[in-house]
């Protein structure tokens, strides 16, 4: 599909899809995915933010607002037990997903992750300074989910991916390191949350850099020598490392090298519908070749996202046509049908790199 088509039928497909209380249904085709993850809702409003859609990102961060101001005794009482000590279990911590309508979904899922608070708040942040917004009506919902990342930030939890949740993965760090980051610029927060915020993040900070420095490059999870394309997110947009760092050089390097076949997998090893190349990541590959200098490359990366558009204009999650295990990919079929089409994630992060690229 024509890159300017692509971006016409991106906007609309996001805006249709946003529910009326503000959350994005993360695919409304998938049955499994008819819920707003904060993960894909915040990288979906920043891209609607970036290109001007400034309504539509308003509505979802006042939905987040909502979800986390109905939440707010819960967050206060686990915090406090985990100051005093006691323990606290991971089904009490907050979900990742939600209801469209802001309650907590049912289905049974691997629902402890941190990233989306992170990249709420991020994301958050980081609209208000490009639309010239006030902060000061979700100042006690930054300040909530300060306390919530300042106390269970770096315990390990699912990654981006709902997978092992025994370790604590890179991406999901960062993601918190970026929220508390913003969380301080915001000009809300009071001086011990601020205090609480820079420590935490430098924390972050010295776990993240401390493993990268063992083994040359930003990895799947502290302690792994791997690498997950959702590190490009620690790059762009995320900022904790500039592109011309040697670790950031590095890590793309290797993703390069070991999982962009022309898209990007996901890591070496997936089965997930067959382990297959997926847009966000190369969207994300093609932002860091970007704010390298490597304008060639990153137009690259947009045409090969166009170019996997069904004829109605819609992205998928992923491309099985190299799939790195397409024996796995039938019984994801039998479970779950055909790949989660249209993706609002996919779109979103294509809108971001279709702007950069001066689309």
């Amino acid at each position: 599909m024509d890159p300017h088509q692509l971006m016409d039928v991106s906007i609309a497909t996001i805006e249709r899809q946003q529910h009326p209380s503000g959350g994005y249904s993360a695919s409304p085709n998938f049955a499994v995915y008819r819920y707003c993850w904060l993960r894909d809702g915040s990288f979906i409003a920043d891209a609607m933010s970036r290109i001007g859609r400034t309504a539509s990102a308003d509505a979802y961060f006042r939905w987040c607002a909502l979800l986390m101001r109905a939440r707010a005794g819960h967050i206060a009482s686990i915090v406090e037990r985990a100051r005093h000590g006691d323990p606290v279990t991971d089904a009490e911590l907050l979900p990742t997903r939600y209801e469209l309508d802001g309650r907590d979904g049912v289905e049974p899922w691997a629902n402890f992750q941190l990233d989306g608070y992170g990249l709420m708040l991020h994301t958050l942040v980081a609209h208000a300074q490009r639309r010239g917004l006030s902060l000061a009506t979700y100042g006690d919902v930054i300040a909530m989910t300060v306390d919530y990342l300042t106390t269970f930030g770096t315990r390990p939890c699912f990654d981006w991916w709902e997978e092992s949740p025994e370790y604590r993965h890179t991406s999901t760090l960062v993601a918190v390191w970026a929220g508390l980051r913003a969380a301080i610029a915001s000009g809300v927060l009071g001086g011990d949350r601020i205090t609480a915020a820079t420590v935490t993040a430098a924390e972050i900070e010295e776990i993240v850099v401390g493993d990268a420095g063992r083994a040359g490059h930003l990895t799947k999870w502290i302690g792994s020598d791997d690498v997950d394309g959702s590190t490009l997110a620690c790059v762009i947009p995320l900022g904790f490392v500039a592109p011309d760092h040697p670790i950031a050089v590095a890590t793309v390097d290797m993703i390069r090298c070991e999982l962009a076949p022309g898209g990007v997998y996901r890591y070496r090893g997936d089965t997930f519908y067959g382990g297959g190349e997926w847009i966000i990541l190369t969207a994300w590959l093609g932002l860091v070749e970007h704010a390298s200098g490597d304008l060639a490359a990153a137009r690259t990366r947009l045409i090969w996202i166009c170019a996997q558009a069904t004829a109605s204009g819609f992205l998928p999650e992923q491309v099985s046509t190299h799939a790195q295990h397409p024996e796995a990919i039938a019984d994801w079929q039998r479970r779950w049908g055909p790949v989660a089409t249209p993706l609002l994630w996919s779109h979103a992060m294509y809108l971001h790199l279709a702007g950069v690229c001066g689309i």
